[in-house]
């Protein structure tokens, strides 16, 4: 079992030469966002903030991503029962890293406004609210709202992250893994619900500076069994993980610290069957297929290798007690992403 080291005192990020002030886990988003401190000039940085809504049936994701000299919102519509995947993306350019809110706590609305379509992402207190309107989506469009509630009781994964060849270098990541969702999205003349008994979100808030090359995988999933809300937090990649790892087992609201997780593939191939084990025999899992994807992106300076599969979880999980849990037909996701940007 490695080192766990949760974070429980709240401070800056960063110290005032850009180096990180603690580095570990944390149940919660406690420390500050000091970017006037950051260690690096804009074109550095990396921030983004990530909405992923799933039921059996159908999905739909949200993303800004900011990387100064560039910046994209895109949107997802993943519909599992006639295995499609469709979607949009609008860039901006020389955004100098000041779209994006510093704090993953406090209210906000990032709206992004184009002649292309309308997005916005707005935190109005334990509620995230995402919007898009696009009229020329399947030449039908595609518009709507979804409010995702965050319930404040239940814990987070919180991630401070370093890395070894420079002090600057840094990735600090909050993630609710379980959000029950509400809304409607019209497409067409077709309309499609999200209940808050069967739709469930995740969000995905990151800032960092990291090296040029970058792969990272990761994996999620939550639900419902017998009642109890339950979610996982998988994946590995982003810098020196000798203080902790983001792992964590959500059981009723209460976070479940593990140690490493492995996935193991063939290929990076989505369209088979992923499984992921752990070093501390506390995670055993396998994720099979719904609506595998893979994208290669290639701009010379940018590049993007992804593999990313939707599907069903099934396996056991245990608890710190040492209870054991089985996990069948969770719905989440897992990806391998390479990144040069």
């Amino acid at each position: 079992m490695g080192l766990q080291n949760e974070i429980i005192e709240s401070s800056n990020l960063f110290k005032e030469d850009g180096s990180l002030l603690q580095r570990g886990w944390a149940r919660k988003p406690i420390l500050k966002y000091n970017k006037e401190n950051i260690g690096k000039k804009w074109t550095r940085i990396k921030e983004w903030d990530h909405y992923s809504i799933l039921n059996k049936d159908f999905g739909f994701q949200l993303t800004i991503g900011d990387i100064g000299y560039l910046t994209q919102m895109s949107y997802v519509w993943l519909d599992f029962k006639h295995k499609e995947r469709d979607g949009r993306g609008i860039f901006k350019f020389f955004t100098l890293s000041k779209l994006l809110p510093r704090s993953s706590l406090d209210d906000s609305i990032v709206e992004f406004p184009t002649n292309k379509f309308q997005a916005t992402i707005e935190k109005r207190g334990n509620q995230r609210i995402l919007s898009i309107d696009d009229p020329t989506f399947r030449k039908k469009g595609i518009k709507g709202n979804i409010t995702l509630t965050d319930k404040p009781q239940m814990d987070n994964t919180v991630v401070v992250t370093g890395y070894e060849q420079d002090s600057r270098l840094f990735y600090y990541n909050h993630k609710i893994n379980f959000m029950p969702a509400t809304g409607t999205l019209q497409i067409g003349n077709q309309e499609y619900s999200f209940e808050p008994e069967s739709s469930f979100g995740l969000m995905d808030w990151g800032r960092g500076i990291w090296p040029y090359k970058t792969h990272w995988l990761w994996g999620s999933a939550c639900g419902l069994l017998d009642g109890v809300p339950v979610a996982f937090n998988i994946g590995y990649g982003f810098g020196d993980l000798s203080t902790h790892t983001e792992n964590i087992i959500f059981y009723d609201g209460k976070a479940h610290k593990l140690d490493e997780v492995t996935f193991h593939h063939q290929n990076r191939d989505p369209t088979q069957s992923w499984t992921f084990t752990s070093n501390d025999n506390r995670f055993e899992m396998e994720l099979s297929p719904i609506l595998p994807f893979r994208e290669k992106l290639n701009f010379g300076i940018i590049y993007l290798n992804s593999s990313i599969l939707h599907g069903l979880y099934h396996g056991e999980v245990v608890l710190d007690d040492g209870e054991k849990i089985q996990i069948s037909n969770l719905l989440g996701h897992a990806e391998d992403i390479f990144w040069r940007w």
